[in-house]
């Protein structure tokens, strides 16, 4: 990447600037990061920034035709819908990995997703990377496109609130004050002044939901929603108030189906130089070499049931195997020179809002670091210089 930049960092290192970032981190919000923080961000070169920002984009567009819709429609499982479905969601997530071809490193497709990423906790994470570390330079910045601090909230404001109080628009989850993403749901109260509440803690009357604020029963308007599917439905224990398939006078933020019409059952039909081959299970070609590619359930997280070395044998005992999709590997490109020896590995994580113009705008970013072959924070808690991220660039 930015080799002077990467050599001014790592000299400038100290354990105790590190502890400073981690207390910075775990200190600014009722919640601490139950996930590693990697010791160092990534820096972008100029002219690597803006080609994962163009295989971002291009990605990004392709889900916006209606070609993509005939395909993406019958992803939803069936009793799975959630009605008045809008028009398109309000955020985009585009995973690339970052590898190496002919000694240059380049950008490659390996997930995509209409679901909100940790979209509070990485402005929250820039500010405290910009504290613990003076060798960054103050120009330096996430985002895209320009956007400063200041516009950065208003957007997230914006796209999460509009014009409801904050009162009237809460962050829904599974238990929230267990999940590991928690840090980011007490960052985003912090920006924004909307609570993270359970699905079981909503009562319902007739179309409308509402919960407990400080005493007082309290209307839900907008439901910036993190409820991830295939956790509900892990949890036969949790008993919902409500059922999202009912009709409720609430916006989501983002609507519950694009989780599933955005997402890895996106993959086959993303055509593009930056993102590989990928196949539904039973429709894997008998020309493929199939120890070319890993083995993915369609709407997991976090790398749950990822099959890193699938088999034709594997293959024929899946249950539903148009539930899965084979991928093919790529090669990432350990980069990032560290001051313990081996180097790490990185994913970006680019991050959409949709605007009001009815386009997905480039906010921010995420990286995870690792040194092995997950790149998931849960695979490489042994390490350092390793866990969550975020790449800088010069604005």
């Amino acid at each position: 990447m930015h080799p002077e930049l990467r050599a001014r960092f790592n000299a400038d290192f100290t354990a105790e600037k590190y502890a400073a970032l981690l207390r910075c981190v775990n200190e600014a919000t009722k919640w601490p990061a139950d996930f590693r923080i990697s010791e160092t961000p990534i820096f972008l070169t100029r002219e690597f920034t803006d080609e994962a920002v163009y295989a971002a984009n291009e990605i990004a567009a392709q889900t916006q035709t209606p070609e993509f819709a005939m395909h993406a429609a019958p992803a939803i499982p069936a009793g799975w819908e959630v009605p008045n479905e809008s028009e398109h969601p309000e955020f985009l997530i585009v995973d690339l990995a970052v590898c190496e071809e002919g000694h240059r490193l380049v950008p490659r497709l390996i997930e995509l997703q209409a679901f909100p990423s940790l979209f509070a906790f990485q402005f929250l994470l820039l500010g405290c990377m910009r504290e613990a570390y003076p060798a960054i330079p103050r120009n330096w910045t996430s985002s895209f496109g320009g956007i400063k601090d200041e516009q950065y909230i208003d957007i997230l404001r914006r796209t999460i609130l509009a014009n409801s109080n904050p009162e009237n628009v809460i962050l829904l989850e599974i238990e929230p004050e267990k999940q590991k993403t928690r840090i980011d749901f007490a960052a985003t109260e912090l920006l924004l002044g909307i609570q993270s509440v359970c699905v079981t803690k909503i009562r319902k009357r007739s179309r409308q939901l509402f919960y407990d604020r400080a005493g007082t029963e309290t209307r839900v308007e907008r439901i910036y929603n993190r409820v991830i599917f295939d956790e509900l439905e892990r949890r036969p224990d949790i008993q919902l108030p409500f059922r999202f398939q009912d009709e409720l006078d609430v916006k989501w933020i983002a609507h519950p189906n694009w989780y599933y019409k955005i997402s890895k059952h996106s993959l086959p039909y993303i055509k593009s130089g930056y993102a590989s081959p990928a196949f539904f299970a039973d429709e894997f070609p008998a020309s493929e070499d199939i120890s070319d590619y890993v083995l993915k359930p369609l709407f997991s997280f976090a790398g749950l049931g990822v099959e890193m070395e699938p088999t034709r044998e594997k293959l024929a005992v899946l249950k539903n195997p148009q539930q899965w999709i084979l991928q093919k590997k790529v090669e990432y490109a350990s980069f990032v020179p560290t001051v313990d020896g081996p180097k790490s590995k990185a994913e970006l994580r680019m991050m959409f809002v949709w605007s009001e113009k009815g386009e997905p705008v480039l906010l921010n970013n995420l990286v995870r670091m690792s040194q092995g072959k997950m790149m998931g924070v849960n695979f490489n808690k042994d390490k350092t210089w390793v866990g969550s991220s975020i790449a800088l660039h010069d604005q």
